[in-house]
Order: C-alpha cells, then sequence, then structure tokens
C-alpha cells in the first residue's frame, strides 16, 4: 500500500479540497482513507475573486504574494488532514496539487492556464515531495490542458460492456465518456457552466455562497425565453475538443444575456431556476450533440449534493442510471482531489497521462516535481 495526498481546489472557489488516497499494488484499486475541505477564509477568498474578474490587474508584487498565500493555505489544509488522520507526512510518498486557477485561456496565442498556490512552499511546509503544474505541457504540446481527470476516471469507472458517463459538477460541468473496454477512446470535455452561475447569482442576491439542495432554484419558475437566449451561446454548441472557466462564464456574462433577453424585472428565483436548468440543459446537450445514450451517467463534484439538480438531469435522461460516484464507492465531493493524488502516483512513477482534447490523446508524463528541504 501506497500513500498520496490530492489537493483540488475548482471554479466554485469555494476552498481547498483534500484526500488521502491509498493504492494497493501497482494497477489495484485505490481507497479514499480520508477527505476534507478547508473552507478560504473571507480575505483570501475576496482576493481570488479579483483576481478571476476578467478585466483584473495585478501587480508583480500582489500576484507573488496571493501566489504565496494560496500555497500556505494549501499546505495549512494537508497538516489538517493528516491531524484528522491515523497517519503522518512521513507515511506520505507524495502531494498532488492542482493549485487555483485564475485563468484558462487554451485558444488564445499564446495558449496559456494559469493555477497559483506555491508548490514550492507547500513542499517545504509539509516536507512531502509536491507535483504541481500539471497543465502547461499539455497546452505547450497543442492540447487544451483539460480536463485532466480522465484517465483517473478511467481507472476507477470503465465498465467491460457498459457505456458509462462520468460528469463532474464543479464550478463548470465536465464529462468523462468511457466507451467499453476495447470498444473506442477516452473523450474529455468541458460542457458549460456547472454551478459558477448558480452560486454567483445567490451571492449577489441573497449573500449566501451557493444553494443547498438547489432549494432556491425549486422555489422559482423556468424562463423558458431567458434558456433559449442562454443555450444559443456559441461555447454550447461548439463542438470538442473544448474547455472553459470563470473567465467565460461569469455574472458579466449573464447580465449581457439577461440584457439581450430585454427583461430586467426579473424575480431573482426564477433566475436561479434557470439557471440551473442551463446546468443540467447544456450537460444534455453535449451528450445529445456526440450522440451518446450512456447506460450509466455517474456525478460527482459539488453538483452530486443538489437534489434538485440531480432531478433535473435524470428527468432529462430517463433512459440512463443516474448516481453519484459514491454508488460505486468513492465519495463525489472528493474524486477530483482524489485524481491528483492519482496524477501524482502516475509522475512519481513515470507514467505517461493522455488529455483527451484535442492533441489526438497523446500520452505525456505531466507534472513537475517540488522535493523538500529535509
Amino acid at each position: 500500500m501506497s500513500l498520496y495526498i490530492g489537493l483540488m481546489s475548482g471554479t466554485s472557489m469555494d476552498g481547498v479540497d483534500a484526500a488521502l488516497v491509498s493504492f494497493d499494488g501497482e494497477d489495484g484499486p485505490c481507497r479514499i482513507l480520508h477527505s476534507i475541505t478547508a473552507k478560504y477564509p473571507t480575505e483570501l477568498r475576496t482576493e481570488l475573486a479579483r483576481a478571476i474578474l476578467p478585466g483584473a490587474r495585478f501587480s508583480l508584487h500582489e500576484f507573488a504574494s496571493l501566489n504565496i498565500s494560496v500555497g500556505r493555505w494549501f499546505a495549512h489544509t494537508v497538516s489538517r488532514l493528516l491531524d484528522e488522520s491515523e497517519y503522518s507526512g512521513n507515511d506520505v510518498v507524495a502531494i498532488g496539487s492542482h493549485g487555483q486557477t485564475l485563468r484558462h485561456s487554451p485558444d488564445t496565442d499564446p495558449a496559456y492556464s494559469v493555477q497559483i498556490g506555491d508548490p514550492a512552499t507547500i513542499a517545504t511546509r509539509c516536507s512531502i515531495m509536491t507535483v504541481a503544474d500539471f497543465r502547461s505541457l499539455d497546452i505547450a504540446a497543442g492540447g487544451q490542458g483539460a480536463p485532466l481527470v480522465p484517465a483517473f476516471h478511467e481507472a476507477c469507472f470503465r465498465d467491460d460492456v457498459a457505456l458509462t458517463i462520468v460528469i463532474n459538477i464543479g464550478g463548470i460541468a465536465n464529462i468523462t465518456v468511457l466507451p467499453p473496454k476495447d470498444r473506442g477512446e477516452i473523450v474529455g470535455f468541458d460542457t458549460g457552466p456547472g454551478n459558477c452561475l448558480l452560486d454567483g447569482w445567490i451571492w449577489q442576491e441573497r449573500q449566501i455562497p451557493f444553494d443547498d439542495g438547489g432549494q432556491w432554484a425549486a422555489s422559482g419558475k423556468v424562463l423558458n425565453g431567458l434558456l433559449t437566449t442562454l443555450m444559443t451561446d456559441d461555447y454550447i454548441h461548439r463542438s470538442p475538443p473544448k474547455s472553459t472557466g470563470r473567465e467565460y462564464f461569469n455574472l458579466e456574462f449573464l447580465e449581457r444575456v439577461i440584457t439581450d433577453f430585454g427583461k430586467n424585472d426579473l424575480n431573482p428565483e426564477d433566475v436561479q431556476a434557470t439557471l440551473l436548468e442551463y446546468t443540467a440543459a447544456s450537460i444534455t446537450s453535449a451528450l445529445e450533440q456526440s450522440d451518446l445514450h450512456p447506460d450509466r451517467v455517474l456525478i460527482c463534484g459539488g453538483g452530486a449534493n443538489n437534489e434538485t439538480l440531480m432531478g433535473r438531469l435524470r428527468a432529462l435522461q430517463p433512459e440512463a442510471e443516474i448516481v453519484s460516484t459514491a454508488a460505486y464507492g468513492l465519495d463525489p465531493n472528493a474524486v477530483e482531489a482524489a485524481a491528483f493524488a492519482w496524477l501524482a502516483r502516475q509522475r512519481i512513477k513515470g507514467t505517461s497521462v493522455s488529455v483527451t482534447t484535442g492533441n489526438g490523446a497523446l500520452a505525456r508524463i505531466l507534472g513537475a516535481v517540488y522535493l523538500p528541504t529535509r
């Protein structure tokens, strides 16, 4: 048995998910031994929210300071995780850290993706080897650099006979298509907004960080005209490969759509209901555009906790079994963090990983290694 820690903070930007993961044997199953979420302190989250604004301008000092501050919070999260478990840092082979994305721009020239959370700070403070910067090599080679988790999904969930779709609903929603073994290639791409618009709208209107269970959305009614306007967005209809982030789907985007819709006196709960339907409809649209008829759909990420959203996904895809990944042994709230523990393990082993988004699915060894001073 070997132990790794995975760290993930996604586009919801609510905090850092950490998972202590054990791997049995060379290709044996992984088990999440313990997981936590360390919410960002208010001041740090405010700075991050400012940093991702489309027109954000930071001095080098501000950027470098934020990078170190996030790295310190990631290291703090590791300490908390280990304190709550029966293990110590000496038991852990390596940490895999995704970092906090500030900007993802794979389709510009030059293409780039920026994650902060200084891995040298993590390695030094935790005295554990740390692997980070998983995206840049794939982008430099012409890929999208995202999503990074399909290879992990394959290792955990691919079936001999069932066409399986894994949908991660964080701030942005992404899907992994897992054909039955030996019957096709793995495909992964971002479908569009997951929770980012829902979280942004409820914070703007009610100063609540997220819509618990989708209850506020359930209290409103879907505005079909607004939904139609949202669904005409170019990103929704683009064919893979594609990836996106909060630099695209944000409150400024929503305000433009509402303006185009031509009505400004909308009930806030009706907008929330429409945004929830938008997440469900854009995911379903991605499956339909790709002519996918899955036997089973596994949901992970924060969206798995949104009962209203899960109900809409089931209603829009009545022929598929739609369950959270918990039904298959992995906590949906910790799947992405576990994926970065797995990616760190692949890097330490020198095993290449395919990012299946537009670069011919070429496998590459991903991640940079930071060794602590002991």
